[in-house]
């Protein structure tokens, strides 16, 4: 008797009921009784586009047991839910063929695989599916596009911060966003923040536990300061802002770009571990330049160390116990920043003197931008008119956004200046990563000099502290 494997599929199963590919498999099953074949397999894609590449778990499993001689036929609904791809319909017949498959029935009409009129059938089905997927995509990209420029909500799950209907705030979850922006820009991690919050149990809008990934994307998403945008942030492109969006802000625009240059910055180093000490990558070796690496003595005693060897640029001449060195630091900074005069003029740096006006000259950027593309896209203006008028919004906003990221650096003091003695008393309850970047908001390196021979105690003269301001 003939062994059919039934294959049924659905691109979008919302509810996730799974109806379309039940309905499917029974209208499948009556087929295969009336031709008198037996039903060995179901092989299920539900909720997979064929469109979109992404892999379908039951058509692979089909064609390995095609080939395995487990199925001697396939039934399905219509041939388009075997394939949307001329290319990938052509993979199916070199499978049926090495496979010695002839039989192909659908819901919708029998396809003979037997015979050249029966293939070119299929191809002509196959490249009229992949027409029409193309159509629908153009159409979807349109709408989006359309969207975007309206401001609007275009689908999609709940966002944190937002209630169901994405448009409504969640004042719980929005407070708590502006709470992790500010912890971010005084120079916490997003993994500390992470953390936290996992430990206070609050949840993703999925009811899972926070990582790093998901908080970065909501702390930059162009949603959270009320901007609607197109595309998404990866590794080589960034989502562009398109319109003011229906729904209200959570914070800003000016902090969203402060977050967006300090989180999206290529150079940034991600998941990298705790660290223990404190001067890492602002100590430096004065008789070659390079960083000193933190390493402890065998004693275990914690040290910085101007490292030779594979992987490493010093000259290995400069070793210094990291405790007295840090506490040195400390102190300058502690009586630097007591300074009236370098308070005031942190103070002033700080509170974001012209951000405002920063934020709204890159708000008004973006949107020539936009403006540009369409006025080309209409003819309007030439390409190469397009091109030198972009290049020089786009060098602008470059430089908007480097002065964003400076003044970012300055958060890590608020709450600190002003007042003698504020960070002093705060310094112990403050975190590792606090700590570190109130040091990089005021200074640029830390210099160690060889040791005097002769001298088995720490010398402070050995150190020299480069401010930034």
């Amino acid at each position: 008797m003939t062994r059919a494997g039934v294959y049924t599929r659905i691109s979008d199963d919302r509810d996730g009921s799974a109806a379309g590919v039940q309905r499917q498999e029974a209208d499948c099953r009556e087929l295969a009784e009336r031709k008198g074949w037996a039903v060995a397999e179901v092989y299920i894609d539900n909720d997979v586009s064929a469109y979109s590449g992404k892999p379908r778990l039951g058509y692979n499993r089909l064609l390995a047991d095609l080939e395995a001689g487990v199925v001697d036929a396939v039934v399905v609904w219509h041939l388009d839910r075997l394939h949307r791809s001329p290319a990938e319909l052509e993979h199916f017949f070199e499978v049926v063929d090495r496979a010695g498959v002839k039989k192909l029935a659908t819901v919708t009409g029998d396809v003979d695989l037997g015979t050249n009129d029966g293939r070119f059938h299929a191809r002509i089905l196959g490249a009229v599916a992949r027409k029409e997927s193309d159509d629908k995509s153009r159409r979807l990209r349109r709408k989006h596009l359309e969207l975007a420029q309206a401001g609007k909500v275009s689908g999609g799950g709940r966002a944190f911060g937002w209630e169901a209907d994405r448009v409504t705030l969640n004042l719980d979850e929005a407070e708590l966003i502006r709470e992790a922006a500010r912890r971010v820009l005084a120079g916490e991690t997003v993994r500390g923040v992470c953390a936290d919050w996992n430990a206070r149990e609050i949840k993703t809008v999925t009811g899972t536990a926070w990582s790093s990934t998901v908080l970065r994307r909501v702390l930059t998403a162009w949603r959270t300061c009320g901007v609607r945008s197109t595309g998404k942030d990866t590794g080589t492109t960034r989502a562009e802002p398109v319109a003011e969006a229906v729904w209200p802000a959570i914070l800003d625009r000016t902090t969203i770009e402060r977050l967006r240059s300090l989180l999206l910055d290529p150079h940034r180093r991600l998941n990298r571990s705790a660290r223990r000490y404190l001067l890492t990558g602002m100590i430096r070796c004065r008789l070659c330049g390079a960083k000193l690496v933190a390493r402890p003595r065998a004693d275990k005693r914690r040290c910085y160390v101007c490292s030779t060897g594979p992987g490493f640029s010093g000259c290995g001449k400069i070793r210094t116990l990291s405790e007295p060195v840090e506490d040195l630091v400390i102190e300058a900074v502690m009586q630097r920043l007591d300074s009236p005069a370098l308070a005031g003029a942190l103070a002033d740096l700080a509170s974001g003197t012209g951000e405002t006006d920063l934020g709204t000259d890159m708000a008004d950027d973006e949107r020539r931008l936009v403006e540009l593309a369409e006025e080309w896209a209409n003819g309007t203006i030439t390409r190469a008119e397009w091109l030198v008028a972009r290049n020089a919004l786009e060098s602008r906003l470059e430089a908007s956004r480097r002065t964003l990221a400076r003044t970012t650096r300055t958060s890590a003091l608020d709450g600190f200046l002003g007042a003698q003695g504020t960070l002093r008393a705060a310094w112990p309850t403050l975190g590792l990563d606090r700590q570190r970047a109130v040091l990089a908001a005021v200074i640029d390196r830390v210099v160690i000099a060889p040791a005097v021979k002769g001298r088995s105690f720490f010398d402070p003269d050995r150190v020299d502290v480069v401010w930034r301001v």
